[in-house]
């Protein structure tokens, strides 16, 4: 079943952006914001629950890649995809709980300065998940690569998804496409993430079981 978490956090992600819908850009008015979060505060806190489930199933994907990556020799590639999915499921978690705060109590009490104040505080940290994500990807790529479990198009593939990612963590534009809160950042970059863990989950499930007592 660990072998198919990284599908499952894929499945769970897309859920959770569906039910949890378009977060206020920055700079949103006041009242788009308690319309957005306390407005919607079912909507968001059962999304927190999905995404919650995906950060906890990413874990157990980045374990999976570790496992596989030190069966076949290349346990530092592993480490890194390691501590890389910590550090995203640390934002990830951050973002949630600020999130589900403003939806549960922060939102409806009025105070629209704070309110506004955390709503764009999640958008800049969407964009620094981009480093995590980048290196997790990075990790992965190159511990399959280096293990002979991916191709050599497949290695290009993923290298070029680093690249895209990481270009995410440079969306600071005021507005646009490349902002905080623009297309690339909201969409094209994230797209590129989930699309490489559903590759990867696919390489991990089309080797043969590893034999550690462990698993």
């Amino acid at each position: 079943m660990w072998r198919t978490a990284g599908i499952q956090s894929v499945a769970c992600f897309i859920i959770a952006y569906v039910i949890y819908g378009s977060q206020p850009q920055i700079g949103a008015s006041p009242d788009a914001l308690v319309a957005f979060y306390d407005g919607d505060r079912t909507r968001i806190l059962i999304a927190a629950v999905f995404y919650g489930l995906a950060v906890l199933n990413l874990m157990w994907f980045a374990a999976a890649i570790r496992t596989t990556l030190a069966d076949a020799g290349q346990d530092g590639w592993g480490a890194a995809a390691t501590a890389s999915s910590a550090a995203l499921g640390g934002l990830f978690l951050l973002l949630i709980t600020v999130a589900a705060a403003l939806s549960h109590s922060i939102a409806g009490s009025g105070n629209h300065m704070l309110t506004s104040g955390l709503n764009d505080f999640t958008w800049t940290c969407a964009v620094l998940t981009s480093f995590p994500r980048a290196m997790l990807i990075m990790a992965g790529t190159f511990g399959l690569w280096r293990a002979g479990l991916i191709s050599n198009g497949l290695f290009a593939a993923g290298v070029a998804a680093v690249v895209l990612v990481l270009l995410g963590g440079t969306t600071w534009l005021s507005g646009g496409f490349w902002a905080p809160d623009g297309a690339y950042s909201r969409f094209v970059s994230p797209i590129i993430s989930l699309v490489w863990v559903v590759v990867a989950s696919r390489v991990l499930l089309t080797r043969s079981p590893a034999t550690r007592t462990g698993w």
